[in-house]
């Protein structure tokens, strides 16, 4: 068995939430369920796995409502959560968050209501925040003012490279009906990002996980943690149903991989333990020893 030995080695992991559409405590999500319990499973399996993450994004459509309780209850329990972790926070706008309350209860800021983007530096990486929304409307659109600013803040290169963030994907969902719904003018976006450090693009709004490619860039439509669209679903229309998505993104050198996890952990099949590994290792090298030695008999005969 022959095993690649110089593995490759992210440079830097950033977790993205996006949809967690909190309600006010007390409440439930269409008269069904909590979205905050999502939340929480999603923190159980970042603490459980020791990773050191760069920053938490969090995509948008934040508070079902826009309302201040429910902005005042995520910040809550994301901060308390993340506190332990040493992880910064980013929180973006979605179609369904309100400005005002937003600033307020996530960002003890003053309640207005201009565009909410920017940057944040985890060391040596870039993460460029877009607020993609227009007061009263479910479609994206970017002004020609946020381009600017975009272009000219890529304009200078990161050594990392760059993240860019937004909440509506610039890229078709394969739900008809959502397409009326995402990034207007995307074309506007992709000429500013070509040709530049930006190694993903992070986005949410569909419900469902995809992937696409926009001006160069990969671009990855994370899935809902607080309940998933069918991609499959009725023709026609649209399906919400039980069970929530977040993202891992691992950064490189020269690229980005993102990895879509489930909210809930399936039933274990099997477990490859540290000590199971280090096992297969020792054997892997025996055997590789044995073969050495094989090949020098032969050479000497």
């Amino acid at each position: 068995m022959r095993l690649i030995t110089d593995t490759p080695t992210p440079t830097h992991t950033v977790i993205q939430f996006s949809d967690t559409h909190i309600v006010p405590e007390g409440e439930l999500y269409h008269g069904m369920f909590d979205t905050l319990p999502n939340v929480a499973a999603a923190f159980d399996q970042i603490e459980e796995s020791g990773l050191d993450v760069a920053a938490l994004l969090l995509t948008g459509d934040l508070a079902d409502a826009g309302d201040l309780a429910s902005y005042r209850r995520l910040r809550a329990y994301v901060e308390k959560r993340a506190g332990r972790l040493g992880l910064p926070v980013l929180y973006l706008m979605g179609n369904h968050d309100n400005r005002g309350p937003f600033r307020e209860g996530l960002l003890d800021a003053e309640p207005t209501t201009e565009p909410y983007d920017h940057v944040h530096w985890a060391g040596d990486l870039r993460i460029i925040a877009l607020d993609s929304t227009e007061p009263g409307e479910v479609l994206g659109e970017l002004t020609d003012a946020q381009l600017d600013w975009l272009a000219a803040e890529l304009a200078t290169p990161a050594p990392a490279g760059t993240i860019l963030a937004l909440h509506h994907p610039p890229v078709p969902s394969p739900i008809a009906m959502l397409n009326s719904m995402v990034l207007a003018e995307p074309e506007r976006l992709a000429k500013v990002i070509a040709g530049t450090d930006v190694r993903i693009i992070l986005c949410g709004h569909a419900h469902h996980a995809t992937a696409g490619v926009l001006g160069g860039v990969p671009v990855l439509v994370a899935g809902a943690v607080a309940y998933s669209a069918r991609a499959l679903g009725p023709a026609g229309g649209y399906a919400g149903v039980t069970g929530g998505l977040f993202t891992r993104v691992d950064v490189y050198p020269g690229q980005a991989v993102a990895t879509v996890i489930p909210v809930t952990v399936g039933d274990k099949i099997y477990e490859l333990t540290p000590e199971t590994l280090a096992r297969f290792a020792d054997e892997f090298n025996a055997e590789a020893d044995t073969a050495a030695r094989d090949l020098e008999k032969l050479t000497e005969v």
